[in-house]
């Protein structure tokens, strides 16, 4: 299976401002996934209402602790931060520089699931391959407005607070499609309805 590497590197990239939220006032507990980052927690809104079954996928590959230790293997400057590859990107299980990017989990390829909710700061999408039908697990999160990928990536959600982690993220190679050499990771993702 291969992932989508190079189709994000090209188009012109908008800046768009996020408001920030607490943790708290995020989406219900259950719907919420929160991502440990070296510079703070990243709430993320699900939304099942646009993708139910990414959403339930996401939702089983955290519970499952799939995503904890998952490298930001691509990471380009004003466009987007790319993470999720549960079999070739575990920073502390083995990482492969020379094949994240193109892996996926055990549960399979998922149906696209596209709408017309736009790809703007903080909308989190579904990666995928050649095939609309081919994301599974990695995922990415927009740093700016990206409007060429609406109705062709299917959006899981929005960060609802910690954007500013995101930001700090480890950018990688423009010149390399974003290529990131010694990536920053999820340290940890949880649902907040697991949260203690």
């Amino acid at each position: 299976m291969s992932f989508i590497r190079s189709a994000f590197a090209a188009a012109a990239i908008a800046a768009f401002t996020l408001g920030t939220a607490s943790i708290a006032s995020a989406a219900e507990p259950e719907n919420t996934v929160i991502l440990s980052l070296k510079d703070g927690d990243v709430a993320i809104e699900l939304r099942p209402d646009l993708a139910p079954k990414h959403v339930e996928q996401i939702k089983k590959l955290v519970r499952d602790g799939a995503y904890d230790g998952v490298a930001f293997h691509r990471v380009i400057p004003g466009f987007m931060a790319q993470t999720g590859d549960v079999k070739f990107g575990n920073i502390d299980k083995g990482y492969d520089a020379s094949s994240v990017g193109t892996g996926g989990s055990d549960y399979g390829n998922l149906p696209a699931e596209f709408s017309r909710e736009p790809f703007v700061r903080g909308t989190v999408g579904m990666a995928r391959g050649q095939s609309r039908d081919s994301a599974n697990s990695q995922f990415f999160i927009m740093f700016d407005n990206g409007s060429f990928l609406n109705g062709k990536y299917t959006v899981v959600g929005k960060v609802a607070s910690g954007m500013e982690a995101v930001d700090k993220i480890k950018k990688g190679n423009e010149a390399d499609n974003g290529s990131v050499e010694n990536p920053d990771k999820i340290i940890k993702a949880t649902i907040g309805a697991d949260r203690k």
